[in-house]
């Protein structure tokens, strides 16, 4: 029996579905149905971050080995399982997924007004698609709810998205299924060769490294396209500009984490020699991510069009982390996705309160918003600081160890990371100026009114949130450093036995 004492990723993971399922038998009036839906996917999701909680509590910080591990054979004959498991990698994007939920429920609950059913029950399986990403031990396991995410988050752009809305789904569904192909063939080749498909067995049995370059490449094809990664980023300001504002959430604090996850999670332990080797290209393509979209995020007129190119650049700097394969970089790299999984959520959800009542994501199309909406401007401006990366906020901790750990590796790595911090405060701050400040010049701004309860609500856990990473980072810091400290330990003894593998060979 696990820590908890009973299965609960199995339940974190699943609760939503069930909650998905009775929102899909409820029938009856459209305005009762709504109701339901409503009310029941707000209890689902809220449930399930309670449950979710006891991961905060009972996760013991000192060890590397995968915690409340439940596992069931699925496929014994062809060594597949279903098998659970948390470590200090995993554990906090599975608060993050139970967390974002219900506030992007809340943030629905007036905006959404039509098919209310499918569309909260569309979240709840997304949810369940997402919890099970992050808990999976089992390598088919993992690609499965690596693909499940798909359908839902089509649906939520495809269904309840802008005017080009069916484009960009379809845009959003065939670039990440073109990479996943890829990635299912190398988990084939992967199984053939050990014939199982556990995580933790795949690794310790380790991979040829005549084969490692070819399924980095595949691997890299599913990862980069969810990151995104330059050159195939163009998908994602598209899929931000047509979803709803709660897809949009979704999609820029936890569906871009899958990527960054996934290279901590398989590519970096399962490929150590292919990962030294094609660290220049990642590097390269980071750097290039970085300053070409904030030069990009500087020409937006569309407020979502800026903060999708703004989550490419800081994307970039995670990717970044993750390939300098010291502490510091891993430990940033996670640190920045957990921040800007909340960062870029919340600045969402601004941009979600301007649209609710203007309808229009136009820059130039406010001003002034500050002088009849001061509690939204001091939020909008908090979050707009942490986007900066502002001491004492989210984004400044997992960003100045990234800059670090790549001047170990090379100066010019460092000097184009902290570019992007610089091209960062630019393209936010004329954002914010734009919108909060100057003189109203239209009379439709003058008459707006400021947050409502609701949205207080909203915003509030986010606010916390944000000062608390900034303020006291070894909170969240102290989750994953010993599962850090164990995979660099890991990868560097995997590359030194390959070196000396090679030159035996070559004698």
């Amino acid at each position: 029996m696990n820590a908890a004492g009973f299965p609960l990723l199995s339940l974190v993971t699943f609760l939503p579905l069930a909650g998905a399922l009775i929102i899909a038998s409820v029938r009856g009036e459209e305005r009762v149905v709504a109701s339901n839906a409503r009310w029941t996917a707000l209890w689902t999701s809220l449930i399930t971050f309670g449950l979710s909680l006891i991961l905060w509590f009972r996760f013991d910080r000192s060890s590397p080995e995968l915690q409340f591990v439940e596992r069931l054979e699925w496929l014994p004959g062809y060594g597949v399982a279903y098998a659970m498991g948390v470590d200090g990698l995993s554990v906090l994007f599975v608060l993050l997924c139970t967390a974002l939920t219900p506030l992007c429920v809340l943030a629905s609950w007036e905006s959404v007004e039509h098919r209310v059913r499918e569309y909260m029950a569309a979240f709840l399986v997304l949810e369940t698609a997402m919890v099970g990403f992050f808990c999976a031990t089992d390598l088919l396991l993992f690609f499965l709810f690596f693909e499940m995410v798909l359908i839902p988050m089509f649906l939520i752009i495809g269904v309840w998205g802008g005017p080009r809305r069916v484009y960009a789904a379809f845009k959003f569904f065939l670039y990440t299924l073109a990479g996943s192909l890829l990635m299912l063939l190398a988990i084939i080749f992967l199984w053939g060769q050990a014939g199982t498909t556990d995580i933790p067995a795949l690794i310790e049995a380790g991979v040829e490294p005549r084969y490692q370059i070819w399924l980095f490449l595949a691997f890299l094809a599913a990862f980069a396209v969810k990151v995104p990664m330059w050159p195939v980023h163009t998908w994602l300001p598209d899929a931000h500009v047509e979803a709803p504002t709660a897809g949009s959430v979704i999609l820029a604090g936890v569906l871009l984490k899958l990527g960054g996850y996934g290279f901590l999670r398989l590519s970096v332990p399962l490929f150590p020699h292919a990962s030294v080797e094609l660290a220049p290209l990642i590097f390269a393509l980071s750097v290039v991510a970085i300053v070409y979209t904030s030069f990009v995020a500087l020409a937006q007129e569309d407020m979502k069009k800026l903060i999708a190119y703004s989550s490419v650049a800081h994307m970039g700097i995670v990717t970044l982390g993750i390939f300098t394969f010291n502490h510091q970089g891993l430990s940033g790299a996670v640190f920045q996705m957990l921040a800007h999984g909340v960062v870029s959520a919340a600045l969402f959800l601004c941009v979600g309160v301007l649209y609710d009542r203007v309808h229009s994501r136009d820059i130039a199309r406010y001003g002034g918003v500050a002088k009849v909406m001061p509690a939204f401007a001091a939020v909008f401006m908090l979050f707009s600081m942490a986007n900066v990366a502002l001491p004492g906020t989210a984004n400044f901790v997992g960003e100045f160890l990234v800059i670090v750990s790549a001047m170990r590796v090379n100066f010019w790595l460092a000097f184009g990371a902290a570019l992007g911090m610089i091209l960062g405060a630019a393209y936010t701050l004329w954002l914010y100026r734009r919108v909060a400040f100057g003189r109203i010049m239209r009379e439709d701004i003058r008459g707006l009114l400021d947050m409502s309860p609701r949205e207080h609500a909203v915003f509030a856990p986010l606010v916390l949130l944000v000062l608390w990473m900034g303020v006291y980072p070894q909170s969240f810091l102290s989750f994953f450093e010993v599962s850090v400290a164990a995979l660099v330990q890991q990868h560097e003894a995997a590359v030194g036995a390959a070196q000396r593998l090679a030159e035996t060979l070559s004698r």
